[in-house]
């Protein structure tokens, strides 16, 4: 089986949950928690950001 893709995309912590991902073209994304997430984890502190799963769901949903 050969690799199809490879992704270098770059993944860094900026500060406790907020994490921000770095495009090959250049462009970042920030990610972070929300709603019951950050309730059940008792982060209500927190600035809501986008969960990582959030930006899978909407790159398959097109």
């Amino acid at each position: 089986m050969s690799t199809l893709y490879t992704s270098t995309v770059h993944v860094g912590k900026v500060a406790g949950v907020h994490r921000r991902a770095t495009l090959p073209t250049g462009d970042t994304m920030e990610m972070g928690v929300h709603g019951a997430i950050a309730r059940h984890y008792k982060l209500d502190a927190v600035s809501p950001l986008p969960l990582p799963v959030d930006y899978i769901v909407a790159a398959t949903a097109g």
